[in-house]
């Protein structure tokens, strides 16, 4: 059993320190590959990377909000088992661990041993007595948790507000959102805290957050990666967010494979960057509302991508927006999760939703479902005429910090998720979809551009994301916002 040394920090500032304020050195910003080749070459301890990463949670977290508790000693105690471990097998001891040194944050939805899962509600507040697989799997590699990652009150929406914590700010510009509902996740490694996280993902939450915050985010094919306890609305996924391409690759091969607790997972291979065909056939799609500004960053791809062989075609969204079968599948599922006590301490806007889905009668569900199955044969059809499509993550640039959405669709509350159309749709096929940064707005904001393949296309989507990063990737997130 772990101990657990819990921290809680002060409600998020107007930035994330002060000018002049110089954060801690540390070298979470470290990707896993230079984390290993760092270790085995002695030029740093394990412990001296945990105990400089929480150091930097400590003096950056305060004006973020991207963690709701932190592993502490626990950590620390961890780190040193790994040096101990180092010292007796030198190299031989990343032959079973290839993650040994890697710090890692964790979502707020997926269980975690002895740290509290909160799940960003004022209700929950469960200890875990075991890791979900997920987490298992990558502790059992090597990786060190660090802590627990915000989240709206039980994923709800697609940016980071929450009632336990506050909002989380994005560390690009602390007066805009993170997104979410991995807003915490995708702060956290954007700002270097920690070098990877794992998310959730039910209708973008993991792609939304890695678009706004810069960072790679990944959601598999349905059922790559065990989901434990599994979701009955069979759109949540788990995945890992980090700061490239090949530390998702990385954290995906240790992912991946089957799990008796979640009974969709399937065997397969985690994801791998090998080499993709020599002209995939990739089809351009342009959502409704896209800005002129997200258009702009996102078309430096199209030639990128002809450059490597691609044929690229601009098409028409091929499939009717699956939106009103989203709301009526989420709806019923947080009504049949939610307890008529305790509604003043809900979300208020999720909670308008609970009380929507009240009203769902099992034959709009079952119409609902139609519909997704309408929509999974008809992008099965589509993807018959390409290898993979592509387009914008989000149509918008981070709105406001502590708005759920742009003020269009936040003035609905049945619209919260209207305005990112472009990954919902691929939850409900349960295809493989992937966020990468492509360039900045003219404010000075990232921009994500999406890849989606086929039903277990993964090694597609990841072996063309990382020829684009190669090309037009990011700079890290500044840890001082101006």
């Amino acid at each position: 059993m772990r101990g657990i040394q819990e921290v809680s920090f002060p409600s998020p500032v107007s930035g994330l320190i002060k000018p002049g304020n110089k954060p801690a050195a540390h070298r979470a910003r470290l990707g896993i590959r230079e984390t290993r080749e760092f270790l085995r070459r002695g030029d740093s301890t394990v412990t001296e990377l945990v105990s400089s990463a929480l150091t930097a949670i400590g003096e950056v977290d305060p004006g973020l909000g991207a963690f709701v508790a932190v592993a502490g000693e626990a950590a620390v105690r961890e780190a040193e088992a790994a040096d101990r471990l180092i010292g007796t097998l030198g190299n031989a001891a990343w032959r079973d661990r290839p993650l040994l040194g890697v710090t890692l944050s964790v979502k707020d939805l997926i269980q975690t041993e002895q740290l509290p899962t909160r799940r960003g509600s004022l209700v929950a507040n469960r200890r875990p007595v075991t890791d979900a697989p997920a987490v298992a799997r990558l502790r059992s590699a090597g990786a060190i948790v660090v802590g627990k990652t915000t989240t709206s009150e039980y994923g709800w929406s697609a940016s980071t507000v929450s009632r336990v914590t506050g909002p989380t700010r994005n560390p690009w510009a602390p007066g805009r959102s993170a997104g979410g509902s991995s807003g915490g996740s995708a702060a956290a490694v954007a700002a270097g805290l920690c070098t990877a996280a794992l998310g959730t993902d039910g209708a973008g939450s993991i792609r939304i957050p890695a678009a706004f915050c810069g960072v790679v985010g990944y959601k598999p094919s349905f059922g790559r990666v065990p989901y434990v306890p599994p979701c009955a609305d069979r759109l949540a996924h788990a995945g890992p967010l980090a700061r490239s391409v090949a530390d998702v690759a990385e954290l995906m091969a240790v992912l991946a494979g089957p799990h008796p607790g979640d009974p969709d997972s399937a065997p397969g291979p985690g994801a791998s960057l090998r080499g993709t065909a020599a002209a995939l056939r990739i089809g351009w799609m342009e959502f409704p509302r896209t800005s002129a500004e997200i258009r702009k960053v996102t078309e430096r791809a199209w030639p990128a991508l002809a450059a490597q062989g691609h044929r690229v075609e601009f098409i028409d969204v091929p499939f009717d927006d699956p939106y009103p079968a989203l709301v009526d599948i989420l709806a019923a599922g947080a009504a049949a999760a939610t307890a008529p006590a305790d509604e003043d301490k809900h979300d208020p806007g999720r909670l308008r939703l609970v009380r929507y889905g009240r009203t769902v009668s099992g034959a709009a569900l079952m119409r609902a479902e139609e519909a997704r199955l309408a929509l999974r044969t008809r992008l099965r059809s589509v993807m018959d005429r390409y290898d993979l499509l592509a387009m914008a993550t989000v149509p918008v640039e981070p709105f406001s910090v502590g708005a759920i959405a742009p003020p269009w669709a936040e003035a609905d509350e049945l619209q919260w998720l209207a305005w990112t159309p472009a990954t919902y749709p691929f939850n409900m096929t349960g295809q493989p979809a992937l966020s990468v940064p492509v360039g900045l707005s003219p404010a000075g904001l990232p921009v994500g551009l999406q890849l989606v393949g086929p039903l277990g296309g993964d090694d597609l989507v990841l072996s063309t994301a990382s020829g684009l990063e190669a090309d037009l990737g990011l700079p890290m997130a500044p840890l001082v916002a101006t």
